[in-house]
């Protein structure tokens, strides 16, 4: 006999063991056999085995799907996202090399990029965490400023027009604000993280997992675990150049076809950062970019 399966959206995942919600209802699901490659935000079809529970028989098409990667594994982040957060704050530091990375990994999975500095009411911190994230900005991404704790109702105000209607995902080192954030956003996001943690049986490992916050039928917030770096190791050469916006107006205008943009004469990328018109410190990250994708060993 067949078993019935249901269309289903994944909306936490813990280890091996994954969340979806299936009509309303929360089934704890599993793959068959060891194949972990699920990720939050993914339809999949499911099929229930007992009260609560269900095994994932497949994934549907995925319109993108966001992960970070070192030489031997990957860690996926999320699937089927329409804006990426990057969450940065005035204290504690912020890694500049993490944000530069998100950005390209955003690019490269067509995932439009926006910047959230937190925690602005830190007026002495201010001005610093301003100037540093204003390099962002020259390629074109949106920098927003918001207070989540100390301005709610601005903090709110701020991003629920950019949220609306979308899957965002937030992204960012552990103490940069997140959770304060979707707090602001999502009413009874405490309660559902303890609700998302007892049925995975996560008890005190809830800042471990990914997880989706619903905010209305068309919208909802995924937060992430905080991570201090982002390997891009599955980006070969023609996604990682391509992953520049600012690169791509030079693109197919250098000397020679097959040119890697490090050293080669005649390179357009080079000539416009000699003009400044392209960041050194955007052109020295794709060279570390070009350099670690040469690395993987999977």
């Amino acid at each position: 006999m067949t078993t019935l399966q249901k269309a289903a959206r994944i909306i936490a995942t813990h280890g091996r063991h994954y969340l979806a919600e299936c009509d309303g209802e929360l089934m704890l699901s599993v793959t068959r056999g060891k194949k972990s490659d699920v990720a939050v935000g993914d339809w999949v079809m499911i099929a229930q085995t007992a009260k609560g529970q269900a095994v994932i028989e497949s994934i549907k098409e995925r319109k993108n799907l966001l992960f970070r990667s070192d030489q031997y594994k990957s860690r996926l982040l999320a699937a089927n996202v329409t804006r990426l957060f990057i969450v940065a704050a005035t204290e504690p530091g912020f890694s500049d090399d993490l944000i530069s990375r998100a950005l390209v990994a955003a690019e490269a999975a067509d995932i439009d990029a926006h910047l959230i500095l937190n925690k602005t009411d830190i007026a002495d911190a201010l001005p610093k965490a301003r100037e540093r994230l204003q390099r962002y900005t020259s390629p074109g991404y949106p920098l927003h400023e918001v207070a989540a704790t100390g301005a709610p109702d601005a903090t709110r105000q701020t991003l629920m027009p950019l949220v609306k209607n979308r899957t965002t995902l937030l992204i960012g080192q552990s103490g940069m604000g997140k959770s304060s954030i979707i707090n602001t956003l999502v009413p009874g996001a405490d309660i559902a993280t303890r609700e998302i943690s007892s049925a995975l049986d996560a008890g005190k490992h809830t800042t471990t997992f990914t997880r989706m916050y619903r905010i209305d039928a068309d919208s909802a917030l995924i937060d992430s675990p905080g991570f201090s770096e982002f390997g891009l190791y599955h980006l070969d050469k023609t996604a990682l150049e391509n992953a520049f916006r600012e690169f791509r107006p030079y693109l197919g205008h250098c000397r020679f076809h097959n040119c890697n943009h490090l050293t080669e004469p005649g390179c357009a990328i080079l000539a416009a950062v000699e003009a400044g018109d392209i960041s050194p410190a955007r052109q020295r990250l794709y060279a570390q970019l070009l350099h670690e994708t040469s690395q993987k060993v999977y």
